[in-house]
């Protein structure tokens, strides 16, 4: 990525205040970007956006009903936008909200037509690995899922996602390269696979068994039989592929971001344990659960041959500096919460 290509560009964020949002706002202002952070705050916060917030200007709006001339003007003289609003959630929040989600197919329209109306060259679209057919990742598995599994350019064969969300994330796709055809708008979408780090909640996994372990929940709960599996990406890797898609890529091509790696939920738990010196006397695998698909990994040729992207964390270092904010910033109550495992608000 050229040290220089952000400076100066008015770029919009929308989720900028959520988890991935705040540190994409945080790396754009370092590399000298005018930042403007769109955000409803429904499940970001504007302590995520603590060593930004005095550099950028930050709208309270709801993308869902915003007038689309008021969301227009908030764009004029932007050359990017990074699309990450959305109603979303982990595995608990998506499997028992399927009316809330879909709402993405609204917010998504509307940030792509104020897009198209305002001169924006750019969009970089927030999508999910959600977007892939469940009978791809139903049992245990060394195949790592390809785009052209999900191929949003080719309307004429059959297809399938994972749940509302993975319908609602793959409409976006379709509906970017619709507007790339219809008005030249020009943009990416990028699949992101089970991302965690600081800022996320408890809703998804990795965060969700921290918070068991920093309560010491014993008997320890594990979702399902802790065999199902997930490529795993850390935060600060998939901002870097959004800001190498933002400088090079134009057509809507979908793109990959992972690691090419599986780590079974048992394994994750066990590795949490190991740093914190601790480890619960019972463990417990609540079958009754939501867990998703049971295997799920990404291919990531197409971002290193297009981006030039690799991800540099490893599961261990990104679990230590995850664990290392989650024990920093969070006071110990003494039991578990089970809404904070379903639901993404802060209030």
């Amino acid at each position: 990525m050229s040290l220089d290509f952000y400076e100066g560009k008015k770029v919009v964020v929308t989720g900028g205040a959520s988890f991935i949002g705040s540190h994409l706002v945080d790396k754009l202002v370092a590399l000298k970007a005018k930042v403007v952070v769109i955000d409803n705050l429904s499940s970001g916060s504007l302590k995520n956006l603590s060593e930004s917030i005095n550099k950028i200007q930050f709208f309270k709006e709801d993308l869902e009903y915003i007038k689309l001339e008021k969301l227009v003007e908030i764009l004029k003289g932007s050359e990017i936008v990074f699309h990450l609003a959305a109603n979303h959630g982990g595995r608990g929040y998506i499997s028992t909200h399927p009316a809330d989600v879909l709402s993405i197919l609204s917010i998504d329209h509307h940030v792509f037509e104020a897009s198209v109306i305002a001169n924006v060259e750019k969009v970089v679209y927030a999508s999910s690995a959600c977007v892939y057919p469940t009978s791809l990742q139903k049992e245990e598995t060394d195949y790592l899922l390809k785009e052209e599994d999900a191929n949003p350019f080719d309307l004429d064969k059959f297809h399938a996602a994972d749940l509302e969300y993975g319908w609602a994330k793959f409409m976006g796709e379709i509906q970017l390269i619709s507007f790339i055809k219809q008005y030249g708008l020009k943009g990416s979408s990028l699949r992101f696979v089970t991302v965690y780090g600081p800022r996320e909640n408890e809703t998804h996994s990795i965060i969700a068994l921290i918070y068991k372990a920093f309560e010491r929940m014993d008997p320890y709960v594990i979702w399902g039989d802790g065999n199902q599996s997930r490529d795993y990406t850390y935060v600060s890797d998939i901002v870097h592929g959004m800001l190498l898609a933002g400088e090079k890529i134009n057509d809507g091509t979908p793109i990959n971001l992972g690691t090419e790696k599986r780590h079974k939920i048992r394994h994750i738990a066990e590795k949490i344990f190991e740093i914190i010196n601790w480890r619960p006397k019972e463990i417990i695998f609540d079958k009754s659960k939501p867990v998703g698909v049971y295997s799920r990994a990404l291919s990531i040729e197409r971002a290193r041959r297009l981006l030039g992207w690799e991800p540099k964390y490893s599961i261990e270092q990104g679990l230590k500096e995850t664990i290392e904010w989650y024990f920093s910033t969070h006071e110990r109550k003494g039991f578990i919460n089970e809404k904070l495992l379903l639901e993404r608000s802060y209030t």
